[in-house]
């Protein structure tokens, strides 16, 4: 699309670049608790909710980058206050940035003072970068703002708490070397840790391991990250080598006849793990503005999205049929079945055995401290909507890491439970930032742009999205909200 660029040249990358950058965005750690959550609710079902989700996650992320577009032609056809998005951009944005690959100086303003005028007859190109947060401040309420910060931080703080979670978890099961039966995963929490100290369990070796956890990654957040592109990349090439790896030996082994799982059809008692699964696997709308501005050509951005979703689809259900089949009970972190030192035989050679089992500690590791700063600064600009006024140094400097960093340890201390953690975060806050925060804002853009630029009315905007009719709207948070009202009866109905 003709001028469709950034101002600087040396910060945008081509549309190649592009679909991995965002597929690389969407495939996380949720991959790796869906093969259990298919085995609890059935292959059947695990395959039509997952696509289901899959398909809502990509109207909504188009409903984002309606909501950039739009945001970005009212800050050049008007001055607008963005008082609300300017601290965002200095707190909160700041995290996200760094949780992205670096394409905007952090320096750039959130407003060029030069005028603005359009270029080839519209200004809805995508060239200012503007998260979630400075358009929630320019389109949203005071009520709205609030609500949204809030949604970001429980959401983050379920990150965290997965995060601290998964790592001690994994290097517990690693380091733990006694085996009462014929397989290490056949353990309880109470059994010793090794045979030679019968005295420390299991439990409390994960424990110690959540301590060396927050010890280690936790003074992190009382700092800035900066650089993170060059890590990003090796944590999406490790990404890459062990998700497709899993999948190879899981083919090769299903055809040597020597899989054991018979998952069942469809259980509909596990509904709330597989959405929630689901929707925590789909999340990336967050993060769409850093990864999808600099893209250099953008005509064929919601194609090009769209082929980021069905092929992350594809790679989320290859995983996931494949463990259920191989496996009778796959664990909640999928990498730690192919550590089993039992008599199997799908046994991998050790430098596997030990990559896979690893992956987790060392991708997710590099990941918490962006994550945790992304909190920390939500948090600081939650609390700043309310004080409107700078806050002390102690508070600032100590006060909101702790904040940030005690809840999600404090979690992982009491359940070593994966996927249960993956499951509430994705059923609720994930429910908000995935479907009602898209909706409500790209209804809410809309609105403002048909105020300020009433010659739009009725014109074919270049990043309208495809589900531009109301209907699509009313269909996502009709959805957010059935389900979240689902999932909570069946947590008190099937409560075990």
């Amino acid at each position: 699309m003709a001028g469709d660029s950034l101002t600087d040249p040396g910060s945008s990358y081509s549309p190649a670049v592009g679909f991995f950058f965002i597929f690389n965005l969407i495939v996380g750690t949720g991959a790796l608790t869906l093969p259990k959550a298919f085995s609890q609710a059935g292959y059947v079902l695990g395959t039509i909710v997952l696509s289901i989700i899959g398909f809502m996650s990509y109207i909504s992320a188009t409903f984002v980058l309606e909501s950039m577009s739009n945001a970005n032609a009212i800050l050049r056809i008007k001055k607008f206050d963005t008082s609300v998005g300017k601290d965002e951009e200095t707190e909160s944005s700041r995290g996200e940035r760094e949780s992205s690959p670096e394409i905007i100086s952090d320096h750039e303003p959130l407003i060029d003072t030069r005028e603005l005028l359009p270029e080839d007859s519209t200004v809805f190109q995508i060239r200012k970068r503007i998260e979630l947060g400075q358009m929630a401040g320019m389109f949203y309420r005071r009520i709205g703002i609030y609500l949204f910060y809030a949604c970001m931080v429980i959401y983050l703080f379920g990150d965290l708490a997965i995060y601290a979670t998964a790592v001690p978890k994994s290097l517990r099961d690693i380091a733990c070397t006694f085996v009462n039966g014929s397989s290490v995963f056949n353990m309880t929490e109470d059994d010793p840790c090794w045979a030679t100290a019968e005295n420390l369990s299991r439990r409390n070796a994960y424990r110690i391991f959540v301590a060396v956890f927050a010890c280690t990654l936790g003074p992190f957040l009382f700092f800035n990250v900066q650089k993170t592109k060059y890590l990003q990349i090796v944590t999406s090439a490790t990404r890459w080598v062990a998700l497709i790896m899993m999948i190879i030996l899981a083919i090769i082994w299903i055809a040597e006849g020597k899989n054991e799982g018979h998952p069942v059809v469809a259980d509909l008692t596990a509904f709330p793990n597989i959405f929630g699964t689901a929707v925590y696997a789909f999340m990336c709308h967050h993060s769409l503005p850093g990864v999808v501005t600099p893209i250099r050509h953008k005509s064929r951005v919601y194609g090009l999205i769209f082929g980021d979703y069905f092929s992350a689809l594809c790679l989320y259900l290859l995983l996931a049929l494949t463990g259920v089949f191989l496996y009778k009970q796959p664990k909640d972190l999928y990498t730690l079945n192919f550590f089993d030192v039992g008599d199997k035989s799908q046994i991998a050679p050790d430098v596997i055995r030990y990559f896979l089992a690893l992956f987790p500690v060392f991708t997710l590791s590099s990941t918490f401290p962006i994550v945790g700063i992304t909190l920390r600064n939500n948090i600081r600009t939650l609390f700043g909507l309310f004080t409107k006024k700078d806050f002390p140094w102690m508070i600032e400097k100590f006060a909101f890491p702790l904040i940030t960093l005690i809840p999600p340890i404090c979690i992982a201390l009491l359940t070593d439970e994966v996927q249960i953690l993956v499951g509430i975060t994705g059923s609720y806050a994930g429910c908000g930032i995935q479907y009602v925060i898209p909706a409500m804002m790209v209804y809410c853009s809309r609105k403002m742009v048909l105020r300020l630029i009433p010659d739009t009315a009725g014109t074919k905007l270049p990043y309208r999205s495809p589900f531009h009719h109301f209907f699509w709207i009313v269909l996502i948070n009709m959805w957010a909200f059935a389900s979240i009202v689902v999932i909570t009866v069946n947590h008190i109905i099937y409560r075990k």
